[in-house]
C-alpha cells in the first residue's frame, strides 16, 4: 500500500516539475495544435496551444512506475511488458501529433496507418497474456474460454481502448478527470486480486494525471494530444488484460465507450437515413453545442466515471 503511495506522490511531483520546461520549450519552438475544421466554433480559439504533453505524462509514469517497482520488488515481466507497451504506444501517438504539426493541420496518421501500429503493439501484452494465462478471461469468480479468439479480444480490448480514450481527449481536462477514476477502479481491482504491479503503475498513472491537470485545467496550457490519449487508452486497455478484469473495463471505462459509441451511432445514421443523432459526435461535443460551457462538461462526465468506477469495483466483488 505504501508503495502506491509513493509511486503517485512520485509522479504527481515529476509531472508537475517536467511541465514547467516542456510548455516553455513547446512556446519557444511554436509547437501548438492545429483545430479540426469540423470542432465547434469556440475551439477556434485553441489553435496554437501547446501539444504533446502526453511527452511528460508518459516519462513521468514511467519513471515513477520504475522506482515504485524497483521498491516494492515487483519489477517483475508483467512490469516490463505493460511498460514497452506503453512506450510504443506513445511513439505511434508523438509520430501521428508530428504529422499534424508538420503538415500544419489537423491531419496525422491515417486511421489505417494507425490502427496497423496499435494491432502490432498490443499484440506484445496478448502474447505474454496467453502464455501466462491461457485463453480463458475472468469476470469476479466466473471464468470464460475463449480459445483461439482470445489473441483477437485482447487486441480488440486494448485497440479500442486506445481509440476510445483518444476520442474522449476532445475537452479541457476531459481525458485526465475522466480518467483517473477509471486507473483507480483498475489498479484497485488489481491490488486485491494480487497483481501488486498493476496497481503500483495504476497509481502511478493517477498521479501523473494530477498532475497534468494542473496544465490542462480550462484554459490549457498544454494539450497531452495522441502522444497521451492514445498512450494511456492502451495502457488502461494493457493493465485490465493483464490483471484479468477485461470484462470490467467496460463499466469502469464506462465513459469512454459511450463517447465512442455516440461516433459509431451518429455514422451509421447518417449513412442510413442521412440524419444525425447528434449535434456533433464524440458526445461531449454534443452537449457542447447544447450550450453546456466545458468545464461543467468535464464535472459531469467525471462524475459519471466516478459512479461507473465504484460500480465495476463493487461488481467485482459480487459477481
Amino acid at each position: 500500500m505504501i508503495m502506491l503511495a509513493v509511486a503517485l506522490l512520485l509522479s504527481m511531483v515529476l509531472c508537475l516539475l517536467f511541465g514547467v520546461p516542456y510548455i516553455d520549450f513547446l512556446k519557444k519552438k511554436t509547437i501548438g495544435q492545429y483545430i479540426l475544421d469540423l470542432a465547434p466554433e469556440a475551439h477556434a480559439k485553441k489553435a496554437g496551444t501547446p501539444t504533446t504533453g502526453g511527452v511528460f505524462i508518459i516519462t513521468a509514469i514511467i519513471i515513477a512506475s520504475l522506482i515504485a517497482l524497483y521498491m516494492a520488488e515487483q519489477m517483475n515481466d508483467s512490469a516490463l511488458i505493460i511498460l514497452i507497451t506503453l512506450f510504443f504506444m506513445t511513439l505511434a501517438g508523438f509520430q501521428d501529433d508530428y504529422m499534424k504539426i508538420k503538415g500544419k493541420e489537423n491531419k496525422g496518421l491515417s486511421p489505417r496507418g494507425k490502427l496497423i501500429r496499435q494491432i502490432l503493439i498490443a499484440l506484445i501484452p496478448t502474447i505474454y497474456a496467453m502464455q501466462h494465462f491461457g485463453t480463458a478471461i475472468t469476470l469476479g469468480s466466473k471464468t470464460f474460454d475463449l480459445g483461439f479468439l482470445y489473441p483477437i479480444f485482447a487486441i480488440f480490448v486494448i485497440t479500442g481502448a486506445s481509440n476510445a480514450y483518444n476520442l474522449t481527449d476532445g475537452l479541457d481536462g476531459l481525458a485526465a478527470s475522466t480518467g483517473i477514476p477509471a486507473f483507480f477502479a483498475c489498479g484497485f481491482i488489481a491490488f486485491c486480486s494480487g497483481y501488486s504491479d498493476v496497481a503500483i503503475i495504476s497509481a502511478a498513472v493517477i498521479g501523473a494525471l494530477i498532475g497534468f491537470l494542473k496544465y490542462n485545467k480550462p484554459k490549457a496550457e498544454v494539450f497531452m494530444g495522441d502522444t497521451g490519449s492514445l498512450a494511456l487508452g492502451g495502457l488502461l486497455g494493457t493493465l485490465a488484460i493483464l490483471a484479468r478484469c477485461e470484462l470490467l473495463l467496460v463499466i469502469f471505462g464506462g465513459i469512454f465507450v459511450i463517447e465512442t459509441l455516440s461516433v459509431i451511432l451518429q455514422v451509421t445514421s447518417f449513412k442510413l437515413t442521412g440524419k444525425r443523432i447528434f449535434k456533433m459526435a464524440p458526445i461531449h461535443h454534443h452537449f457542447e453545442l447544447l450550450g453546456h460551457s466545458e468545464k461543467r462538461i468535464v464535472i459531469e462526465f467525471s462524475i459519471v466515471s466516478l459512479i461507473l468506477s465504484v460500480i465495476a469495483v463493487v461488481l467485482n466483488f459480487v459477481i
